[in-house]
């Protein structure tokens, strides 16, 4: 595999983060790009995440491009091989598959102050680039528990983001590690084959009533043929996951309603009193991120199905201990403990115009970016997908699409103004991330009473952002050159065209 010398924009991750930057930037006429991912296809999340049960928990119609509705998905749920399906089908169609290069990873990404260039080191070679997007995502590096003795194991070990399917769970002793988005729709499909399913739970999640149900031929013509039916039926969803937005961004108490559901959605379910009380949360609901499921608590219920909340005390050759004494022999298991959000792996590869890495920026000023998508000291680096853009109420394609707007605004706004570098200001950064820290503390992520994955070490949250999309997509609608510090093309000739001999990125 060979790669290009230099190319003008570089995008590391194939998900819905970089295949719609590399849709929005070839239609824009930016066409010198490369977008490369570790991963032997596009899909990123929905490509490496094949657990059995694995479903989306947005709403299919607002789970696709704006720029290319599916009017065929068979759930209002979508399960992920159509998600991959829709994926793969939009990169074919789209005309930019040529300008992707697959299984390969960056590993050093140095800025050329003298060049005004992103000096590039991947595993298939090294080139040059004006601008490096990072369109990694947050679900992209999972999370394993430190458990003493896990390693020494003999049975099988594997995450629920890198499923062994040569595994075969029927008739085994399964411990599932976690309650939380993943666990809940693992443990159902399991749970019917396994010999025993033992479920670790360290905090019980809210789970609400999942509202799915088959999209009819009836629909599904209507969307193909009847212009306008599909983006009614996208608004009409869009604008009821809006109207939610409150009861995480301003006024938990807003909440109380869906709590009560959540609640009946356990009676339902569960008719002995201690394990009501052990899967009921004691925390506002939105603290932790909302789950929805049909099946969970029914999966609870089942004769083969245990709920242990005692804490993981070590891991046997073939047994859990818990923390009260007890040994409960398995023959695998299933760890479903989520991602790291608040850090981003591919930020130790990173090293600004100052020497210093991304990730040694982020450890003394705390994981921050500027509408979350460029941070001071890196110039031209953009993030799909950055801090403080995560939900708790709608779709991150809404997200993804508002940041590759900014993007690709700032890509033209560097062509047409002849800038060799943009690198938003301190002081811009600063008030920017000081504010939404101080509307944070609105929020049921902040007053909900709960310790969540969405806070860094720090006790910031890090992960979401505080108020409603449409707001977001008005916050990034455009580049705001007036914030960065902008630096004129110097035409030489030569700069840019070729990775200086001997370089090495630290």
């Amino acid at each position: 595999m060979t790669l290009p010398e230099h190319v003008s924009v570089f995008v590391v991750g194939a998900g819905f983060g970089g295949l719609a930057a590399a849709i929005q930037l070839d239609e824009s006429g930016a066409r010198d790009f490369l977008v490369v991912d570790r991963g032997d296809e596009v899909g990123g999340t929905w490509r490496d995440n094949t657990y059995p049960g694995a479903t989306c928990d947005v709403p299919s119609q607002l789970y696709s491009f704006s720029f290319a509705l599916n009017p065929d998905w068979s759930r209002s749920f979508s399960p992920q091989p159509e998600i991959q399906a829709y994926l793969r089908r939009i990169a074919e169609t789209s005309g930019v598959l040529d300008r992707f290069r697959f299984g390969v990873s960056l590993t050093g990404a140095v800025w050329d102050e003298d060049l005004k260039l992103w000096q590039l080191e991947t595993t298939a070679g090294c080139l040059t680039a004006e601008v490096l997007v990072a369109a990694g995502g947050a679900l992209s590096e999972p999370k394993s528990p430190a458990i003493d003795g896990l390693a020494d194991f003999a049975g099988a070990v594997f995450h629920s983001a890198r499923w062994n399917h040569e595994y075969d769970l029927a008739g085994k002793r399964i411990a599932v590690i976690g309650t939380g988005a993943s666990a809940i729709q693992i443990v159902p499909e399991i749970a019917k084959t396994a010999e025993r399913v033992d479920v670790y739970q360290r905090t019980a999640p809210w789970v609400l009533p999942r509202r799915d149900r088959p999209i009819s031929r009836a629909e599904r013509f209507a969307f193909r043929h009847v212009p306008g039916a599909q983006r009614l039926a996208r608004g009409l969803i869009y604008w009821g996951r809006e109207a939610t937005a409150p009861i995480f961004t301003l006024q938990p108490s807003l909440g109380r309603v869906a709590q009560r559901a959540a609640i009946k959605n356990i009676s339902r379910s569960i008719t002995d009193p201690a394990q009501r009380s052990r899967v009921t949360p004691n925390f506002v609901l939105g603290c932790k991120r909302v789950l929805i499921s049909n099946d969970w608590y029914r999966a609870l219920a089942r004769d083969n199905v245990e709920l242990i909340t005692d804490g993981i005390a070590r891991v046997t050759a073939n047994s859990i201990v818990t923390g009260d004494g007890l040994s409960h022999e398995v023959d695998a298991i299933v760890i479903a403990t989520g991602f790291q959000p608040t850090e981003m792996p591919l930020a130790q590869h990173i090293v600004g115009k100052d020497g210093a890495s991304l990730s040694a920026r982020w450890a003394e000023h705390g994981m921050q970016a500027y509408k979350g998508a460029t941070v001071a000291g890196f110039p031209n680096l953009f993030f799909i997908v950055g801090p403080n853009t995560g939900l708790g109420h709608s779709s991150m394609v809404l997200m993804i699409e508002s940041q590759v707007a900014y993007l690709v605004d700032a890509v033209k706004t560097m062509r047409r103004s002849g800038l060799a570098s943009v690198e938003v200001e301190p002081a811009r950064l600063g008030a920017f991330n000081d504010r939404l820290q101080r509307r944070m503390k609105r929020t049921v992520w902040s007053r909900g009473g709960c310790q969540s994955w969405y806070l860094d070490d720090h006790g910031r949250n890090v992960t979401l952002w505080p108020r409603s999309t449409f707001t977001f997509r008005a916050v990034t609608a455009r580049f705001d050159i007036a914030a960065y510090r902008c630096t004129p093309r110097v035409p030489t000739g030569q700069a840019g065209t070729s990775v200086r001999a001997g370089y090495r990125p630290r």
